[in-house]
């Protein structure tokens, strides 16, 4: 009977429901986005290693603001580095970073030239030689930094393939052992990183990486002092590994015991955590939104169940003349206001699927992936809009007096 109802007013029964439509389908979409967002940051961190920890005098990871503050924090050592490796028994390795060598208009200028060509979107990085291990790096040509690099301060750099793609448009092989001129000096490449498999909307910070010797960064940029620590726990004591690397940098670092830690260190998990806690408030901002068109549509169906309330009287008197119930005549409008939403909240999900395989078609680096529980959640919520704005209209349409039905006009 519900569904012989709403075919009867096919268009007007359409947008009765346009506003549970744009609900469910602007919830769906949005979680989509986020869930294949999420997904592409986990498979990163799973590629760079699940093992890894970082640690670093500021703090690290997406972010909602910034503490000022921090900037007082002196950064972190070398001599940090060692000691953890030798006083943290569950630490594997520990690489150094000096990340941003070229960054905020200081002495060292990172623009790469060679032959007219420029590139100015590397993210210069001085790394010791086993941060290609750590991180599990893949070279394509040639090598990675070696321990003679690094102890010699040599002018050496391994580049992503952005980085190649701009200096050498085209060309494919040939370009380890090329030199090119960056801050005023002259740097052999010795190596090209493979692409990698994962990347967020299509990129990966290392495609566009240019990666020198540790202590040549310390060289030619010594005023920046920056240091980036990426320690590796042994196999199953990454958090035994967390543990013992804070106590020791707390220590060395004259931490209190009743005091906050003065840098930052996290696993991979930890920035898992904090993109799931800034996602939670886009969340929150797209539930609302649907709320509203969830809102409206629930008003657009308790309006028109009271029409039709309103236009069949007469049948409400003829089923209640021949003994229909008054929960009879409940249950009646409200399944078919129930019915009449979840139509609404099944067509919003149909378009929110092709919203999110429009997007990926037409922008393939853009991870979209429905998950199953906002499906199952826009469907259901479509549903109880049904039935709790149903409830008056079933009500009033129970409580009519067969008699006065029966001569209505």
């Amino acid at each position: 009977m519900a569904l012989d109802s709403i075919r009867a007013h096919k268009f007007r029964s359409f947008l009765t429901v346009l506003g549970i439509v744009i609900g469910v389908m602007t919830a769906i979409v949005i979680a989509s986005l986020l869930t294949g967002m999420r997904q592409s940051i986990v498979s990163i961190i799973e590629e760079y290693g699940t093992n890894n920890i970082y640690a670093f005098h500021l703090s690290t990871g997406p972010r909602v603001s910034e503490d000022r503050s921090e900037r007082l924090r002196k950064p972190l050592t070398v001599a940090d580095g060692e000691a953890i490796k030798q006083m943290a028994p569950a630490v594997e390795d520990v690489a150094h970073v000096a990340p941003n060598v070229g960054y905020a208009g200081g002495p060292f200028d990172d623009n790469i030239t060679y032959q007219g060509h420029n590139y100015r979107w590397g993210n210069t990085q001085g790394v010791s030689p086993n941060y290609a291990e750590i991180t599990n790096i893949a070279i394509r040509e040639g090598r990675f930094i070696t321990e003679a690099d690094d102890d010699q301060r040599r002018y050496v750099m391994v580049i992503g393939v952005n980085a190649a793609e701009a200096l050498f448009p085209g060309q494919e092989t040939g370009i380890v052992g090329t030199e090119v001129k960056m801050g005023g000096y002259n740097f052999e490449i010795v190596g090209l990183l493979e692409k990698r498999k994962n990347g967020f909307f299509g990129e990966n910070e290392e495609d566009n990486a240019v990666f020198i010797p540790f202590r040549t960064a310390q060289k030619v940029a010594p005023a920046k002092g920056y240091l980036l620590l990426v320690i590796k726990g042994r196999s199953g004591l990454v958090r035994e590994a967390l543990e013992q690397s804070e106590e020791v940098l707390r220590r060395r670092r004259n931490v209190s015991f009743n005091q906050p830690n003065n840098f930052d260190i996290k696993t991979a998990d930890k920035f898992i955590e904090q993109f799931d806690s800034i996602t939670a408030m886009v969340g929150l901002i797209a539930i609302a939104i649907s709320s509203l068109g969830l809102l409206v549509g629930g008003i657009g169906v308790m309006n028109i169940m009271l029409v039709s309330v309103t236009e069949r009287t007469q049948e409400i008197g003829v089923r209640k003349a021949i003994g229909a119930r008054r929960r009879d005549i409940v249950y009646q409008f409200l399944f078919e206001a129930m019915t009449l939403t979840f139509l609404g909240g099944l067509l919003g999900v149909v378009l929110a699927v092709g919203i999110s395989q429009l997007v990926m078609l037409l922008i393939p680096s853009l991870p979209a992936s429905i998950p199953l529980w906002a499906v199952i959640a826009g469907l259901s919520v479509s549903v109880a809009v049904g039935l709790i704005f149903g409830v008056w209209p079933a009500r009033k349409a129970s409580r009519l007096d067969p008699i006065e039905c029966l001569r209505y006009e």
